[in-house]
């Protein structure tokens, strides 16, 4: 709505031509411009199948659409919320997947002389202008989709200027005068620290802090080499592998595939993890003989448009073929059979291992799954709705998308943890599969409840036992004469 102050009156907007509803997937706003006489307001429809960039003028209240994109899956990517008014009557800026990847685009107030001012294949992460309103300051993966770094723009998009230097991630933030950068800087073995540089391309940084403890640095925590797994559509898959004789240590013929959480987040990098306990376990697997890899499967963040929307309709089909090619890549490369090649994850990561284990077990020789997902109609409608649709609209998606259906093609010993308390994928989701994998007769799996932990545990002792319950589960079933391979199956 548009509130008039002095009269107190308002005049409700539908920023969306013709969709009297009201009721949208976002509604957000860009604020005023300079002179006041106009505002920005984004929607997205609740199909989340558009974003409507629209002028609100403040004297008639009209809303003249300006913007209008569309996908045939769902609105979104890095940074889909920026924008905002360039100074005095320059018009507007925002960021668009319209080409595929998340660029800053221009356009007058009126709608015309829209112009893209960056391009490529890599994404600007955020964007915002200069205190000063002078040029813009971004984070992009411009260099390597592995890394983030920090860039100043002119207005007109000339000028662009890489300001960092190391590999890996910075999240700068520009001193009130523009002289100096704060930089939260990490790598892949080095956790976010703060440095302090001069406000000047490519200048050397001060480190400032130092957190972890010196029994911490004193370990080898490696620097995970980054490759490349052949997809079976022709695609390059990215993933970091963890290799035994990095650690002093020999293969004991098995591997271990972690899959992240939440489908769209970016793991496969040159900085520190946001699963940084796990960065930590894949390194103790290591030790103990377990080749692991770590994929940025198709839903990932950081690849783009098509990457991201790869899951449309059927979540564990892609970004589980993945997986199973990265376990054919496995077998081919280091002579692994599937038997001895496990699968673990929590939360998104743990509902791919049971569609893996339930769906496509003749590549999977054990699986832990964390705080799963086991029935998509179940979890929360903002997430789910836009990559599925709605249930009552699109029953073939949640059903082909959904563990609960497929547990009667589990074969491997599985290991299910979930907290008794977790408000995010909510406790009875997991005993409902259990029920159900007792109603099958299935044997060699076990649910492992966490009384006082929600969806992120909180506790020392519930993350020591949950990493222990997955180490024994892998040392009995997946190293070479380990275990009964027939049990279970």
């Amino acid at each position: 709505g548009l509130l008039e102050f002095a009269s107190s009156r308002v005049t409700w907007l539908a920023p969306v031509a013709g969709d009297t509803s009201g009721n949208f997937a976002r509604l957000t706003s860009y604020g005023w411009n300079d002179a006041g006489t106009a505002a920005i307001v984004v929607a997205d429809p609740a199909n989340f199948k558009s974003r409507v960039i629209a002028r609100v003028d403040a004297d008639s209240g009209k809303v003249v659409p300006l913007e209008t994109l569309r996908d045939s899956a769902w609105i979104g990517g890095p940074c889909s919320g920026c924008g905002g008014w360039l100074p005095g009557d320059r018009g507007i800026w925002y960021v668009s997947e319209a080409d595929g990847y998340a660029h800053v685009y221009t356009m007058r107030a009126d709608g015309s002389a829209r112009q893209q001012l960056t391009r490529g294949k890599w994404e600007v992460l955020t964007a915002a202008l200069s205190p000063d309103r002078s040029r813009f300051e971004l984070h992009t993966s411009e260099p390597s989709v592995y890394e983030q770094h920090f860039y100043t723009m002119g207005l007109d998009g000339s000028n662009r200027t890489r300001m960092t230097q190391r590999a890996g991630g910075h999240q700068v933030t520009v001193s009130p005068d523009g002289t100096r950068y704060a930089d939260i800087f990490s790598c892949s073995n080095e956790p976010p620290e703060l440095y302090l540089q001069p406000g000047r391309p490519m200048a050397a940084a001060t480190r400032l802090t130092t957190s972890p403890t010196a029994a911490w640095r004193a370990f080898h925590w490696l620097d995970p080499e980054i490759v490349e797994i052949p997809g079976s559509d022709g695609i390059k898959i990215p993933a970091r592998i963890y290799r035994p004789e990095q650690l002093g240590a020999k293969s004991n013929g098995a591997a271990v595939m972690f899959v992240h959480g939440a489908g769209y987040l970016h793991n496969v990098t040159r900085t520190w993890s946001t699963y940084f306990r796990e960065y930590q376990f894949n390194h103790l697997l290591a030790s103990k003989g377990y080749l692991v890899v770590d994929l940025d499967y198709r839903g990932s963040a950081g690849y783009g448009r098509d990457w991201r929307t790869a899951i449309y309709r059927h979540m564990g089909g892609r970004d589980l073929e993945d997986h199973v090619d990265a376990s054919k890549w496995i077998t081919a490369k280091y002579g692994i059979g599937p038997t001895h090649i496990g699968i673990y994850g929590g939360s998104y990561g743990g509902f791919m291992t049971l569609m893996a284990l339930f769906t496509r077990p003749q590549y999977f020789g054990a699986g832990a799954a964390l705080r799963a997902v086991t029935d998509w109609a179940h979890y929360n409608h903002g997430y789910t709705a836009q990559i599925l649709n709605q249930p009552q609209d699109d029953s073939v998606a949640y059903h082909q998308s959904s563990p609960i259906f497929f547990a009667a093609g589990l074969q491997a010993p599985l290991l299910m943890a979930h907290g008794m308390v977790d408000s995010n994928v909510e406790f009875e989701d997991i005993v409902r599969l259990a029920q159900r994998l007792i109603e099958l007769g299935k044997t060699n799996w076990w649910l492992a409840p966490y009384p006082v932990e929600d969806h992120g545990f909180t506790r020392p002792d519930s993350w020591t036992d949950e990493y222990r319950r997955i180490l024994e589960l892998f040392d009995q079933w997946l190293p070479r004469g380990a275990g009964n391979r027939n049990a279970g199956r």
